[in-house]
């Protein structure tokens, strides 16, 4: 199944974008080869710039203090597993202490960094970072990929909090989501969300199918339109019925 997920409001929309840039990094960072390591460098530099703003880490701790009180409020419910919750009660506790505790703006080191300051304004340039525009930077991929390795990750050190506050707050916001069947009928279907409580939508389709679901929607009404891409890559609406899994997250 290849899973598709669409936040009904910015604050998702954005931990969902951090968690993706994390992950490419951990991915390009455990590589051995300079290119790789390029692109790792590059997406930290997208995590200073997706990651850095002051009301961002605001919103992550009044997430996850909310959380802390949901689930207080559990404590000796006999339907609950009093190991389970304080283990999770721990996480929670351990993220916001590491988050709270960041001094000032979160990747300032990067950016007070001048070589990495020199490399993040070369890369937007196309081909700025040949070896006759930056020798420095020449110098450091020809280094063994152990001493690279540890340069990128102690570069990135300042975003560990934030990445595993992120991590928690979407794993638990995804576990709240029970999967249906849903059928498209015609290509098409729709849902009122009266409540009007929910933050994430997520869609599960067989790649056998062939169909790339359209999706759009708020915390009131979703719409799936199933498409299908012609030879040119072009996205074609469908009239064929279609099924599919959704789950909605609070």
């Amino acid at each position: 199944m290849i899973l598709y997920e669409h936040p009904f409001n910015e604050r998702v929309r954005t931990y969902l974008r951090l968690e993706h840039l994390f992950q490419r990094f951990e991915e390009l960072t455990s590589r051995d080869h300079p290119v790789d390591n390029h692109f790792a460098l590059t997406t930290l530099f997208e995590l200073v710039d997706a990651g850095g703003r002051t009301d961002l880490k605001s919103d992550i701790l009044k997430d996850i203090e909310r959380h802390k009180q949901q689930f207080n409020a559990l404590r000796g419910n006999p339907s609950v597993s009093e190991s389970a919750l304080e283990i999770l009660l721990a996480q929670l506790e351990q993220c916001f202490e590491g988050l709270n505790g960041a001094v000032g703006k979160i990747g300032q080191t990067i950016t007070d960094n001048e070589w990495l300051a020199a490399l993040r304004n070369r890369v937007t340039i196309p081909g700025g970072t040949c070896c006759f525009d930056l020798p420095a930077y020449h110098a450091w991929q020809q280094l063994s990929p152990d001493v690279r390795r540890r340069d990128i990750l102690r570069w990135a050190q300042a975003f560990q909090p934030m990445q595993a506050s992120v991590n928690l707050l979407l794993s638990l916001m995804r576990d709240t989501g029970a999967a249906q069947k849903i059928m498209a009928m015609g290509g098409q279907y729709q849902q009122s969300l009266a409540q009007g409580k929910f933050q994430l939508m997520r869609v599960a389709i067989d790649p056998a199918l062939g169909f790339i679901p359209e999706i759009s929607g708020n915390r009131l009404m979703i719409w799936v339109r199933m498409m299908r891409q012609d030879g040119e890559g072009r996205l074609q609406a469908s009239t064929d019925d279609v099924a599919f899994e959704m789950a909605l997250c609070a």
